[in-house]
């Protein structure tokens, strides 16, 4: 079951007569076909759809999550949904502003479309009176003779109409060039839309605005070898309002796979975000009515400090990737950290996620007395600070206070066995790992 479909509040809003005006407030439209046409199109019976993600690595991003949220709003306004993971175009690399990227091998790339095709199911409905289905562009281009393609597909292309696609023309213009693989990427994708129009009548590919270039190779192909008009969609690329790059945290990607960040990590990063991109985000990343938006939006601008914004935009977007379950659980570990929740009921992988970003000591079972743990941890410089600080109350050792400065920590309250978590005050944390 995906985790969209668990949210039952998921909905498309009533406020808007149709779904093109709701992605429109939602800022999620910045390119398109004829906009009048799409919207009409979109207004009325149900059409065929797609977005394709590429194997590029093993887990989609939050770049990715814009895309099939869009998808996921498209298939709730009764749309049918055509997920592509790119087994060929994986294989190939779509062209980046500055260099070729690494070829990775078939094997690779292979493993890599099973796990994009998981994670793409689980924003998707796969059941009901439209459901998505998935696709593999490796299906009908690994049969693909070359002469056939160069017969069948590369003749519909003019050179020059292609070295003026922005990720071409930038990286003639670099000195790494682009070699003809890359430079043939445009031909698959547009390609893709064709296979997708003739086997399941697909009329809209949406996508980034980055990949406008993509998009419209395909409907060129279509309109020229069809003779039919058929659409696209490119979203915003997201930026933050101080200039900084959305969808990085201390210059890493956030993934959606929680083996490559965590949920307690993903949490905290939309925790972080800025008052002046909360309502944004909200807009984007969420299912919450416009109403409850606008809402939330008054209560940012009236009380920052209370940060209900950035409070409910992390627990729905978590909830979203990861389920609600384990966004309760990194709620609970969030509060725990501070004194205000019970350390002991955290799973061990909640427990290491949440204080990852913490000072670590690594000790022997003969190092556990309190004193020796503050000054081992960063926390007392001292002894002599370390007793000072027990004396006056501000010692904790998993979130029960110490007062006895000779006191030593006893096996058994070692959480899951091997970790402690020291604090100083209200605010001063370390993680002591305890090893035999």
């Amino acid at each position: 079951m995906s985790h969209v479909n668990n949210l039952e509040s998921q909905h498309n809003d009533p406020a808007f007569a149709n779904v093109w005006q709701e992605l429109k407030w939602r800022g999620l439209i910045h390119v398109s076909t004829d906009e009048t046409e799409l919207e009409k199109l979109l207004a009325g019976d149900p059409i065929t759809y797609y977005c394709g993600f590429d194997p590029t690595a093993p887990s989609l991003h939050l770049g990715n999550l814009v895309q099939l949220l869009v998808m996921r709003r498209l298939q709730l306004a009764g749309h049918n949904p055509l997920g592509l993971v790119g087994g060929s175009t994986g294989l190939i690399g779509d062209p980046r502003p500055t260099a070729e990227r690494t070829l990775n091998t078939k094997d690779t790339v292979a493993e890599w479309v099973g796990y994009l095709q998981g994670q793409v199911r689980r924003f998707l409905s796969f059941e009901g009176e439209n459901p998505a289905r998935m696709v593999n562009n490796l299906d009908w281009t690994a049969p693909l003779s070359a002469i056939d393609f160069l017969r069948e597909i590369g003749k519909h292309f003019r050179v020059g109409t292609m070295l003026r696609k922005d990720a071409v023309a930038s990286r003639l213009n670099s000195d790494e060039g682009i070699s003809y693989t890359e430079f043939s990427y445009q031909i698959l994708q547009g390609m893709d839309y064709l296979q997708l129009f003739r086997d399941y009548g697909c009329a809209l590919q949406t996508g980034g605005s980055d990949q406008w270039g993509n998009l419209t190779s395909g409907t060129e192909l279509i309109r020229k070898v069809e003779g039919k008009s058929v659409h696209a969609l490119g979203t915003p690329l997201i930026t933050n309002s101080d200039g900084t790059k959305f969808g990085k945290s201390e210059g890493n990607a956030i993934w959606l796979d929680p083996d490559m960040c965590s949920p307690y990590t993903f949490y905290q990063f939309w925790l972080n975000t800025a008052d002046a991109d909360v309502v944004d985000r909200l807009k984007v990343f969420t299912f919450l009515s416009r109403a409850e938006i606008e809402a939330l939006g008054e209560a940012v601008a009236e009380r920052p400090f209370a940060r209900e914004g950035q409070k409910k935009l992390a627990f729905e977007v978590t909830s979203l990737v990861h389920g609600v379950d384990a966004t309760e659980k990194v709620i609970a570990a969030s509060a725990a950290l501070f004194g205000n929740g019970d350390l002991t009921v955290l799973d061990e992988r909640t427990l290491e996620a949440a204080t990852a970003e913490l000072p670590l000591a690594k000790i022997g079972t003969d190092g556990l007395g309190i004193i020796d743990l503050l000054v081992a941890s960063g926390l007392s410089d001292s002894k002599s600070a370390a007793r000072r600080t027990v004396g006056e109350g501000g010692a904790y050792v998993n979130n029960t206070k110490v007062s006895d400065p000779d006191a030593v920590i006893a096996q058994d309250q070692l959480l899951h066995g091997r970790y402690l978590l020291l604090r100083r005050g209200k605010k001063n944390l370390a993680t002591i790992k305890v090893s035999a």
